[in-house]
């Protein structure tokens, strides 16, 4: 749920995970799993919202600028999906702007696999 638009905090409940003694590797596991899980959803959401809102975007010079920037730099700013707050809309975007499914998932996924990586080391 916290890489949903819920705001919750998934780096909080994993640190917490591992302190009371959840070996690592499941820790990784089931939070790496929750979290992909979670921005498919985002981008599937995003992907329905488009049907929705595609007339209204585009007849708006900032909504149909807002597209042309998402799919010129949406790849880019997926490289950003791993950061708190902004990280969780920007997987909403990536499925508005219709970028492929498969490098949604390369990038974005593994930026949160390796998110709880580097958690286990601080």
């Amino acid at each position: 749920m916290a890489a949903t638009i819920f705001p919750l905090s998934s780096e909080a409940t994993f640190i917490l995970a591992i302190k009371n003694g959840l070996p690592i590797v499941h820790g990784v596991l089931f939070a790496s799993l929750g979290n992909v899980l979670a921005i498919i959803v985002n981008y599937y959401l995003g992907y329905w919202l488009y049907d929705k809102t595609k007339l209204k975007l585009q007849s708006s010079p900032i909504g149909s600028k807002s597209i042309t920037y998402g799919y010129r730099y949406g790849y880019h700013a997926l490289l950003l999906s791993w950061l708190p707050i902004i990280g969780d809309p920007l997987t909403l975007v990536a499925g508005l702007v219709r970028l492929k499914f498969i490098w949604f998932l390369v990038i974005a996924g593994s930026l949160r696999v390796l998110r709880y990586i580097a958690l286990c080391y601080i």
